[in-house]
């Protein structure tokens, strides 16, 4: 008996020994730091635990590679979009909000992501006017903590970039610049989030803008556009990411009706009274200045912060749509043609080749022909959030039920010398099979989940 329990302290004394020189090794090579060999030594399957609840089951080891090597040779543009959504389903899964559940989680979404053979995430870091990363301009985001302007006792952004980076993927951080809330009370913002400070003040009210239900801020305010250009230089010096994103959320939609006098109008009738604004410039266009004003201010706080970070948007697809004078007011046309804008550009083309609107085919080429002769990147969202809909309103229905699809417009992607890659939204419908995480793709029809599944098996 004394001769085993010798043998046993010799054991776990070579173990912890082992363990250690492991440590060092990583610390040596990989900037492994304390709290990751806490991970490492502690990280087991209780509660919410790794190799438990990850179906996966990855181990600590595959994580550690070189960013590198996450890619193929021809370097093709794979993505996914990871939105608040899916923030909301972990934050509802775990017992407990911290940052040891969050690394498992986000391990999670990158293990099943590279299994589909992508290689880039873009991670929506500020959704409604909040941010999932440690801000001196925005309050934490309600996604990620449940309240708005609540710490969640540990930084997002910061754990995602490193993970995403050690197994081999690139990292984008999306940003919404004009949406506050999907409702107008102003006692569901925190405190100290600008927007509300703005709305209840008399000298700068008018950056915030309430319409159709929804609080935005004011697309034409000097001082808005000042904060959101500060907002992404803040990321882009503090985190390693790989690129800002941004998505279709611009300026909303009018009517005929209410064109002329929503909304920012009151200030286009201003400038025109006072003479800041050309009586030859329509209300239409002046709103495209006050979007390209934006994002070229964005543009230059990314590259001055590094010129390495590439600055992207994702439009909505139809172009017929972005021309016109009712909604949206990207001028697409101009960043395509100049210096300055966007590295690329990234339509949601989130329809079938039967849709009557706006077919697959024919949109793709009307993008290809717009950035043909210029400088930005065309790559394409796809649509698998809307495979096996049961909207059978919708004029591809049927081609939505049919799980090839999505094959036939990877096909034809790869085929186009003008498109460098593609991304789907969102991450939840490739993961439909995921037992651990309140996905909103969990609730789905078994016939729904069998088309997703057959995409992404």
């Amino acid at each position: 008996m004394k001769h085993f329990i010798q043998n046993l302290i010799l054991v776990i004394i070579l173990t912890i020994l082992l363990l250690f020189s492991y440590a060092f090794v990583q610390k040596k090579t990989e900037s492994f730091s304390l709290a990751d060999f806490y991970h490492f030594l502690l990280d087991d399957s209780s509660g919410q635990g790794e190799a438990e609840n990850d179906p996966d089951g990855r181990k600590a080891e595959e994580e550690q590679q070189n960013p590198e090597n996450g890619e193929d040779e021809n370097n093709t543009y794979r993505a996914v979009w990871l939105s608040y959504l899916e923030f909301n389903a972990y934050r509802r899964s775990v017992t407990e909000n911290s940052e040891q559940n969050f690394r498992k989680f986000f391990r999670h979404v990158l293990n099943r992501s590279k299994e589909c053979g992508l290689n880039r995430i873009i991670v929506q870091v500020r959704p409604f006017g909040d941010a999932l990363y440690t801000s001196g301009y925005f309050p934490w985001a309600a996604c990620i903590s449940g309240t708005q302007g609540e710490n969640p006792g540990y930084d997002p952004l910061a754990v995602m970039v490193e993970l995403a980076h050690k197994k081999g993927f690139q990292i984008e951080a999306w940003i919404n610049p004009y949406r506050i809330s999907s409702g107008t009370d102003l006692d569901s913002l925190s405190a100290d989030n600008p927007a509300r400070v703005w709305a209840l003040s008399k000298e700068k009210t008018r950056n915030v803008l309430s319409y159709d239900g929804a609080l935005y801020y004011n697309p034409s305010s000097a001082n808005v556009q000042e904060l959101i250009v500060n907002g992404v230089r803040e990321i882009v010096e503090n985190y390693a990411v790989d690129g800002i994103h941004m998505d279709d959320y611009f300026y909303p939609t009018f009517t005929e009706a209410n064109v002329n006098s929503a909304f920012d109008s009151m200030e286009y009738q201003k400038g025109l009274s006072e003479g800041t604004i050309e009586k030859n410039v329509s209300l239409a266009d002046w709103r495209r200045q006050n979007v390209n004003t934006l994002v070229s201010a964005l543009y230059q706080a990314v590259k001055e912060s590094d010129p390495t970070v590439t600055f992207g948007i994702s439009p909505a697809g139809n172009l017929s749509n972005l021309r016109s004078d009712l909604q949206y007011y990207v001028d697409v046309d101009t960043w395509v043609k100049s210096e300055g804008y966007v590295d690329y550009l990234m339509p949601q083309i989130y329809w079938g080749y039967t849709n009557e609107e706006a077919p697959f085919d024919k949109t793709l080429e009307e993008w290809i022909d717009l950035t043909k002769n210029s400088n930005v990147k065309l790559y394409v969202g796809l649509q698998l959030y809307r495979m096996g809909t049961n909207d059978t309103g919708q004029s591809d229905h049927a081609e939505l039920q049919d799980a090839g699809l999505i094959e036939r417009e990877l096909t034809q992607l790869q085929s186009e010398k003008k498109v460098g890659g593609y991304c789907f939204f969102s991450y939840q419908y490739l993961d439909v099979d995921n037992k651990t995480y309140a996905f909103d793709s969990n609730e789905f029809a078994e016939s729904r989940k069998k088309i997703l599944k057959t995409i992404f098996p």
